[in-house]
């Protein structure tokens, strides 16, 4: 029996992790849940949100379904998000975003993976106050990372049959820093000669993603870019309840929802488990269990197309509703 790790979250994530499992249990595939809390909850009893044991489960099992964890805007502690891919050096940031079934949105042809460097930029978090008026923050980008997430990303086109592989960049501005990473494109990209090749600035893709998103395939970014970008590809396909996440290592896996906690509906059966759902299917093609991923996620579209969903996606399903329709479809 595979030993997965689980981190229920806080907010709305143990409601969403226990309809996780429970449609993975029904669907046959035995996985023994090593459940670690984490997050603001643990605090007052552990110190930290990420307690050590936390990351001694991730590098004993390899792989981790984790819920949203709360992180407070402007002070406390840092995003366990970062912390967890600092510490397991997770360095790619994996953002499917392809449109649902019945989800309706502007557009019904998007299909585009976001490939987000994880490891710095100016989330390395390299800051200094100057004076009571003046901050700074240092963008780092290293030749290193960047060759190490093109190459993940031209890797992930040719794994799974995608034509084209596009960096996206600010390069005409910060020529040494972004210059850097598209440099380290162009030498990777030369590994790669049956995928397309583009460049493009961050900006001017902004715009032509909500113009014409059919248009782009694979896109590679910087850490900081990667994190607009990949919110903005979200709303393309019904918005970050419907969005799935992974964080990938050299020997370590974290599959997450891109959503955040929503105290706000904590508790009341509204929350939405489609994000966390994908990210477990993501997960469960990762551990090679192919034939149950599809299977669940056969169950979750004939689900959506039947007119099943929660409030988010206009429907009145409560979450226990919609897990059990996701269950009777399997």
């Amino acid at each position: 029996m595979r030993i997965i790790t689980l981190i229920n979250g806080d907010g709305i994530g143990p409601e969403i992790s226990e309809a996780v499992v429970k449609i993975i249990d029904a669907s046959g595939l035995k996985i023994d849940w090593d459940v670690q809390a984490a997050g603001e909850d643990v605090i007052p009893s552990e110190g930290t949100p990420i307690p050590e044991r936390v990351l001694k489960s991730i590098q004993k099992n390899k792989v981790a379904l984790k819920a949203p964890v709360t992180t407070p805007i402007g002070k406390g502690f840092r995003s366990v998000n970062v912390q967890l891919r600092k510490e397991l050096d997770l360095f790619a940031n994996i953002r499917p975003c392809k449109n649902l079934p019945a989800v309706k949105t502007r557009f019904d042809n998007v299909d585009i993976v976001v490939v987000r460097e994880n490891t710095e930029d100016l989330y390395a978090g390299i800051e200094r106050k100057v004076n009571d008026d003046t901050a700074e923050s240092i963008k780092l980008i290293t030749r290193q990372a960047s060759e190490r997430i093109c190459r993940f990303a031209f890797d992930y086109a040719v794994k799974n049959s995608r034509n084209e592989v596009c960096v996206v960049t600010k390069a005409n501005i910060m020529k040494l820093s972004d210059g850097l990473f598209l440099d380290s494109y162009r030498t990777v990209a030369k590994d790669y000669p049956d995928i397309k090749k583009k460049e493009i600035l961050v900006d001017n893709l902004c715009m032509q993603l909500v113009q014409h998103p059919e248009i782009f395939d694979v896109l590679v970014l910087p850490n900081l870019y990667g994190d607009i970008v990949s919110d903005l590809t979200a709303g393309l396909i019904g918005g970050l309840g419907v969005a799935q996440g992974a964080n990938i290592g050299a020997g370590y896996a974290v599959f997450e929802p891109v959503h955040g906690s929503a105290p706000d509906i904590k508790g009341q059966n509204k929350a939405n488990p489609t994000a966390l759902l994908l990210s477990a299917v993501e997960m469960l093609k990762y551990i090679n269990e192919f034939e149950c991923a599809k299977r669940i996620e056969d169950a979750l579209f004939k689900t959506l197309k039947s007119g099943v969903c929660t409030a988010d996606l206009g429907g009145n399903a409560s979450t226990s509703e919609f897990t059990d329709s996701i269950i009777n479809k399997l």
